[in-house]
């Protein structure tokens, strides 16, 4: 009886390291992926290893990651946002013509506009059931004709406020602060992901709805607060971006910022089919990405090649997620 005890146990015990390399297996590949990139680099790229380097790469993928963790949740419930790129850019204008009635006021109310949007979006997909992609393109299309209006049919609307521009240019020692932003995040989405009940809801509510919501999970009010999370930090990122520059542009902040995002969320682990979160893989996804841009604008090779380099990554990524759902 003991043996047979002891059997089951160790069964037990192989099947959940089974499942759990399953759910971390993406992520692992990525990481070591992105090793391979460095190291490769490092020897064979002029300059790359150079501390400054790596501080640019992740001034480059900083506001590139906020909008991924948050497209890291919306995508583990089964749903995509497409909205993000024209909530930052509303976030942008909103914040940049606001500055005169003080950088507080103006840095609120551009937070909570991009958590109303995503609301709006999460809003939508969970209470009439429109499809994720259609409701946040239309989101998208409108967000970005609102911030054009917002700027006075999108003129580039230039400023000079140190203590706003700190959010895009200052430091915290030696560490950029959108840097220290970025890690902040990336550090509350894992613990809200891995500790919590509300991760424990996201993941469900992707893996099954229907099982879920008869286990007593909240679905609807699940995916709202995805949304709404997604809009915050997309809207965080467009402030981030607004001080870097000491301008707003709605024509152009955040454009296509939603294919960098959803191709780091899946290069990094996360399935598009939802059920699944890997918050450090989508960090992975991000840099690995932006060193591939790194290295070939150092090598002074063609930016169209990198675009063909990620397409390819981002289908070998599919595939493999793919294979082993089957």
């Amino acid at each position: 009886m003991q043996n047979a005890t002891a059997q089951v146990e160790r069964t037990g015990d192989s099947a959940s390291v089974r499942r759990r390399f399953a759910a971390f297996g993406p992520t692992y590949g990525a990481l070591t992926a992105l090793i391979l990139l460095i190291v490769f680099n490092v020897l064979f790229t002029p300059n790359f290893a150079a501390a400054s380097n790596f501080w640019n790469i992740l001034l480059q993928v900083s506001t590139t990651v906020l909008v991924a963790v948050g497209m890291t949740m919306v995508i583990a419930t089964g749903g995509i946002d497409l909205s993000v790129g024209s909530v930052m850019a509303i976030a942008s204008a909103l914040a940049a013509t606001m500055l005169d009635q003080g950088v507080w006021i103006a840095v609120l109310a551009a937070l909570l506009v991009a958590l109303g949007v995503g609301a709006l979006g999460g809003w939508l997909i969970a209470r009439f059931h429109i499809q994720p992609i259609i409701a946040t393109l239309a989101l998208l299309i409108t967000g970005r004709g609102v911030a054009q209006v917002l700027s006075q049919g999108g003129q580039l609307i230039p400023f000079s406020n140190p203590t706003f521009e700190y959010l895009g240019k200052g430091y915290v020692g030696p560490v950029p602060v959108q840097v220290v932003v970025m890690l902040l995040v990336i550090a509350a989405a894992f613990v809200v992901m891995r500790a919590t009940s509300f991760g424990r809801y996201v993941v469900a509510t992707g893996g099954n709805e229907a099982a879920a919501r008869l286990a007593g999970v909240k679905t609807v009010r699940t995916k709202i607060a995805v949304y709404a999370v997604s809009g915050l930090l997309a809207g965080l990122a467009g402030l981030i971006e607004t001080a870097r520059l000491g301008a707003s542009d709605a024509a152009k902040v955040g454009l296509n910022i939603e294919l960098d995002a959803i191709a780091a969320v899946v290069v990094g682990g996360t399935p598009l089919t939802g059920g699944r979160a890997s918050v450090i893989g989508t960090l992975i996804g991000a840099l690995i990405m932006q060193v591939i841009t790194t290295s070939f604008n150092m090598r002074l090779i063609p930016f169209s090649w990198s675009l063909v380099l990620k397409a390819t990554i981002i289908l070998i990524a599919v595939y493999i997620q793919r294979s082993k759902a089957v």
